[in-house]
């Protein structure tokens, strides 16, 4: 292919209707096709990256190979693509003007006015087309977020008008939007895509694709309407209805030929339809399972469980490699106390204690460590989760008195988890984790080494505190192993109880990288144990 080839995908009438999804799922497609193709997510917030954004307010932060810290939709694109994304995948507007006002300072403009247009514009236009001239991509799909009509959003949409001009017909614009259905009238109404497509026309953009999300069938009447008061063909008006999971969606947009529209646009070649045979064996595993098992997870973010999104679909993929529903039960970690802990936990397969910073919840967790360690309960521990099987071991079983993090106890005696040494005149919050893909060797006899079938492997990162290795001996001969370490630095990575039936913390984050078609070892080995 000589020209890459640009889809924007905006989205109108309410936020949360999946352009993340929407966007995968047609890129699923377009690879099975046999094109090279990325995704890249363009935030309206001013935080330079969602790094210092409580989970609250947009999930979890999804790290990158290469240490960017991300919005929760790269998540997606990996998962569906099976294709590491990278730190140009996800732009912020904080990321636009911290780079425009830094050549302002420099005095790359030889002193011009510094403007939205063309300056900020102009800066946006190069983060998109980075990805198609620095990195050769066939397609580039990028997500404009937040909704058409937001004030943050217009330099976004601006920006698009401007590049229809300028790549003409190597790109195009697929809006997503909502049709909702009225229980009182029993009708689906358009008028607010009418009005969302009309707050875009106004912008000077005319999308060329509709995707309409919507809970009942769409009759080819309405159809029709769209097609006529949008200004776009009936072919290109998309039905995304809801389904169970989200892995359906792609299926679902290869019947309504979604790829086909976006192929016929750009003018190539409409091969057979691809089988995505893979796909659809574990959306049959998915929805056909042979057994059930039980897990809790302890987190202290468990109202919104977008804080752990990419946990929570590590699960769903070992669960198909497992032939098995996986029922999580989300337990808060404040609400945990010895008086309750059989309740609440008495009756789970297995237990996984989330990653988090900062005290909140931290003796809920420690107390569903004990748990888990005391009932022989398969235990998996991530980053903070691990820490805190580390901790608690040092309390209860080395009776280190009052052992802690120096997160949690500046004054602890027994500091076994400590700031690592290169953060310790850290000042800003912003990027200066340990992010990104280190090393690890593992202990042939360990149980990640069962899983991993491997010795050496690599795996993200995000913390500041580590295993202090000055308690190494004290931990080895009370029986908790280091099993996996990092050649580079010796930092412990993984800890095991080898006398336990699975016990497991690792300070990295496995979820990042489990797939739809690579699940992750760590998390299949996990289920397994449960169900044994």
């Amino acid at each position: 292919m000589v020209d890459t080839k640009y889809i924007f995908v905006t989205g109108g009438v309410t936020s949360s209707l999946g352009k993340g999804i929407i966007s995968a799922s047609l890129a699923k497609l377009l690879q099975a096709r046999g094109y090279k193709v990325t995704i890249q997510k363009l935030d309206p917030y001013l935080n330079v990256d969602p790094g210092t954004l409580n989970p609250y307010e947009h999930g979890e932060c999804y790290v990158t190979e290469d240490g960017a810290e991300t919005d929760l939709d790269l998540g997606h694109y990996e998962r569906f693509l099976n294709v590491p994304t990278s730190q140009g995948n996800n732009v912020t507007t904080g990321s636009i003007y911290k780079s425009v006002i830094e050549k302002e300072r420099r005095g790359d403009f030889l002193g011009k006015t510094v403007q939205i247009i063309p300056h900020i514009t102009d800066e946006i236009k190069r983060r998109i087309k980075i990805l198609g001239t620095k990195h050769k991509y066939d397609i580039v799909i990028t997500e404009i977020g937040g909704t058409v009509g937001d004030i943050e959003s217009l330099p976004y949409i601006e920006t698009v008008r401007q590049l229809r001009w300028e790549l003409g017909s190597n790109s195009m614009v697929i809006h997503l939007t909502l049709v909702p259905y009225l229980n009182a009238s029993g009708e689906l109404k358009t008028k607010p895509t009418q009005h969302s497509v009309k707050t875009l026309l106004e912008a000077g953009v005319q999308p060329d694709v509709l995707v309409l999300r919507t809970e009942h069938e769409l009759g080819a009447d309405l159809r029709r309407k769209v097609a006529l008061f949008c200004n776009v063909n009936i072919k290109n008006v998309i039905q995304s209805i809801d389904v169970s999971t989200i892995y359906e969606v792609p299926l679902k947009m290869q019947e309504e030929e979604l790829d086909k529209r976006v192929l016929e646009k750009f003018d190539l070649p409409v091969d057979d339809l691809p089988k995505l045979k893979p796909w659809k064996d574990f959306l049959n595993k998915l929805k056909n399972p042979q057994t059930t098992t039980e897990i809790a997870l302890v987190g202290k973010y468990v109202e919104l469980q977008d804080s752990y999104k990419s946990i929570y679909e590590a699960i769903i993929h070992a669960g198909a490699v497992n032939n098995c529903k996986v029922n999580v039960k989300w337990i808060h970690s404040e609400n945990i106390t010895f008086e309750n802990i059989s309740e609440l936990l008495g009756s789970v397969k297995g237990i996984l204690v989330a990653p988090g910073f900062g005290h909140r919840g931290m003796e809920g967790k420690l107390t569903a460590v004990k748990y888990a360690r005391e009932n022989n309960i398969p235990f998996f521990g991530i980053c903070l989760g691990m820490q805190c099987a580390v901790i608690e071991f040092a309390q209860n079983v080395l009776n280190f008195d009052k052992a802690n993090s120096s997160e949690m106890d500046e004054k602890t005696p027994f500091p076994v988890i400590d700031i690592m040494e290169e953060q310790k005149n850290v000042l800003e919050k912003g990027g200066t984790m340990r992010l990104g893909s280190y090393p690890c060797i593992l202990n042939k006899d360990s149980k990640a080494y069962k899983a991993y079938k491997n010795e050496d492997i690599t795996e993200r990162h995000r913390h500041r505190y580590e295993f202090n290795d000055t308690y190494i001996d004290d931990y080895i001969n009370g029986g908790m192993i280091p099993t996996g370490i990092n050649p580079e630095t010796n930092l412990v990575e993984i800890v095991e109880i080898p006398d336990h039936k699975w016990f497991v913390g690792v300070q990295f984050h496995p979820e990042y990288k489990s797939t739809v078609l690579n699940p992750h070892p760590l998390f299949i080995d996990f289920i397994s144990a449960t169900l044994a």
